[in-house]
């Protein structure tokens, strides 16, 4: 049982910080201003060293944050993320865990859980996400699904909290298998995250909302390789790969 308390604490720091980056990078004119200052700044200062790596650094970030929205380096970038996903083999499990990412996702998500229960990939479908796990679970009951075959929790506020709130819930339950429903951008890391705590997890990607503009769409790509990148630091894929050949439970959970 998840401690209730969990959903009363304050929004984390990372949460904030990525908030304010967002709508940083998502105003053209807080970008591109300071960026045009460092390209041509250096050569206002006639002894400053280093004045062409400072001033082609600047054109360097001006040219990439001017072509992210590019359909093309939207394209690129997705493909790197899916890349490397394993297919899913239809095969049953234990659970169907859908992850939330706010209200334009939930739809796309709902949809695709429910036509997995329908099609008998498992008994169970469990919602994780703070302000998503309630909502998708009460679109799923109109769905049709019935309520005995539905949980959720709504305390979690990062992927790494997704994965590791699921497996306090699920795994003293004897769940062990599940399908792992999420957008393809976040599919990645979240298998990763979820494989950490010790589920086996076969991937199965709801589409990304058509009508997402470019620019959030760039910013989903942006945000999974900078995830990537700092789980990738902390050493938690290595860990992962040297518990696996050891054999040994990378965590255990009380209930």
């Amino acid at each position: 049982m998840l401690d209730p308390a969990l959903c009363e604490r304050p929004v984390s720091q990372w949460l904030v910080l990525k908030s304010v980056l967002s709508n940083w990078l998502m105003t053209p004119t807080l970008v591109v201003l300071p960026l045009l200052v460092l390209v041509f700044i250096p050569w206002l200062i006639p002894r400053l060293r280093w004045r062409r790596f400072w001033s082609g650094f600047g054109t360097v970030l001006l040219v990439i944050y001017w072509s992210a929205t590019f359909p093309l380096t939207i394209a690129v970038a997705k493909k790197g993320l899916i890349a490397f996903l394993p297919p899913d083999p239809g095969t049953t499990t234990d659970a169907i865990v859908v992850l939330g990412r706010g209200p334009e996702f939930r739809l796309s998500r709902v949809k695709v859980a429910a036509e997995l229960w329908q099609s008998h990939r498992a008994p169970l479908i469990f919602a994780s996400g703070a302000e998503d796990g309630s909502e998708i679970v009460e679109q799923l009951k109109a769905e049709g699904i019935p309520n005995q075959a539905l949980d959720e929790e709504h305390c979690s506020q990062t992927t790494k909290e997704n994965a590791l709130f699921t497996a306090s819930v699920l795994q003293p339950r004897g769940v062990k298998q599940i399908i792992l429903v999420t957008d393809p951008p976040h599919m990645l890391r979240s298998l990763l995250t979820f494989r950490h705590l010790g589920f086996e997890v076969i991937p199965h990607a709801s589409p990304i909302p058509p009508k997402l503009d470019p620019t959030k769409t760039a910013m989903l790509m942006f945000y999974e390789y900078m995830g990537l990148v700092s789980y990738g630091l902390q050493g938690e894929f290595v860990h992962h790969i040297f518990a696996q050949k050891e054999n040994v439970p990378v965590a255990h959970f009380p209930s």
